[in-house]
């Protein structure tokens, strides 16, 4: 059976990603944004390598490295795909599109999964369940009790992106189906690594967050609900999870 990572393990990983070099890869890169069919999606080999760690690996995969996986696991539908997609075999712009493409999904679910390992330090240990039939069901953590496989609770991590509705940030609003929302924000670097600036006549010291982005998240080390790495990659804390049940 494989060993799962240890959320120290998995913290130290994200705090390695070279975020800025990726950025400058994909952030212009929108070839390939149709739906992808489903035996070619990367659900599947993201959780079984930083959640379940399927390989039993010392440490998580970088980027580049998941994604050489991923394309060696699904080459031939991949190819399949890319030769009904109507992109020609010679032009690399689906091959760089691709790439872009499931670069934003595994960045978004590595965030997801950091709070997966958060979230059993708040339940306990195997606590949390996570996977591609789940996510399929818009379940991003099933939170169960591990002696009786009752379940407690389901959560959908969600980023939150609509600036009008940020004051409403609140980790426990429960939806129709039961689902408890935890929300987060990925503020641009705009808004925080700025030069001193100026807002509604109040002066603001160089690098710090602007307004909008500390009321949003309550960006504290005691009481947030997030945290941002020293390489700009956002983080849960546990206050993301306590209280919840």
């Amino acid at each position: 059976m494989s060993q799962k990572f240890t959320l120290e393990q998995f913290e130290t990983f994200l705090k390695n990603i070279d975020l800025e070099s990726y950025r400058e890869r994909f952030s212009k890169i929108k070839t390939v944004e149709m739906d992808l069919p489903k035996p070619i999606q990367a659900l599947q080999t993201i959780y079984e390598q930083y959640w379940d760690n399927k390989d039993s690996r010392p440490m998580p995969l970088d980027f580049d490295d998941y994604y050489k996986l991923y394309w060696e696991t699904h080459k031939n539908g991949i190819e399949a795909f890319w030769e009904s997609s109507g992109y020609g075999k010679h032009c690399d712009c689906f091959k760089r599109g691709l790439e872009a493409r499931i670069y934003r999904t595994w960045a978004s679910l590595v965030t997801q999964i950091q709070g997966g390992y958060v979230a059993e330090k708040v339940f306990g240990p195997n606590s949390v369940k996570m996977s591609p039939e789940l996510d399929h069901q818009n379940i991003d953590m099933l939170i169960i009790d591990p002696a009786t496989q009752q379940e407690k609770l389901k959560i959908q991590i969600k980023k939150e992106t609509h600036r009008p509705e940020i004051a409403r940030m609140h980790k426990n609003v429960a939806n129709e189906n039961g689902t408890v929302d935890v929300y987060y924000i990925v503020p641009s670097p705009k808004d925080y690594e700025n030069p001193r600036y100026k807002v509604n006549g109040k002066n603001f010291k160089a690098g710090d967050f602007k307004p909008f982005v500390k009321d949003f998240i309550k960006w504290n080390p005691e009481t947030g609900t997030m945290n941002r790495l020293d390489n700009g990659f956002i983080i849960f804390t546990e206050n993301a999870f306590l209280g919840l049940i």
